[in-house]
């Protein structure tokens, strides 16, 4: 009888363990990063943005082919880095007059990390 009683320890244990590894994926924010574009301004893509660090995931949308994405984030100029939070935008960055992004790979990478010390 001893021998069943241990066993089931184990297996609460061994259950615990991953009921805290599947809670602790999802208690943190889960940071994504999307570059939106159009083909017509790929003169002025971001090609830094693929590099970020301590992201999910790191997206790009042509807005010239997905008009839909366009209106859902209201992409008003291109090329637009908007950074999401739990799916919700958290911090958006868009380019100047001249099609050009003026934020900064730093500026950028310093948003993500100030979003997930926020968790903290």
């Amino acid at each position: 009888m001893k021998k069943i009683n241990v066993n089931w320890r184990l297996f609460i244990m061994y259950f615990v363990f991953i009921l805290f590894g599947v809670f602790s994926n999802t208690a943190f924010g889960q940071i994504t990063v999307t570059q939106f574009n159009a083909g017509w301004n790929s003169a002025n893509d971001v090609p830094w943005v693929m590099g970020l660090k301590d992201c999910k995931s790191l997206g790009y949308s042509d807005i010239a082919k997905n008009s839909e994405e366009a209106t859902k984030h209201k992409i008003a100029v291109v090329p637009t880095i908007i950074i999401f939070k739990d799916g919700e935008e958290a911090v958006r960055f868009q380019a100047d007059l001249s099609f050009k992004m003026v934020a900064t790979k730093e500026e950028v990478q310093e948003a993500i990390d100030e979003l997930l010390m926020s968790d903290f």
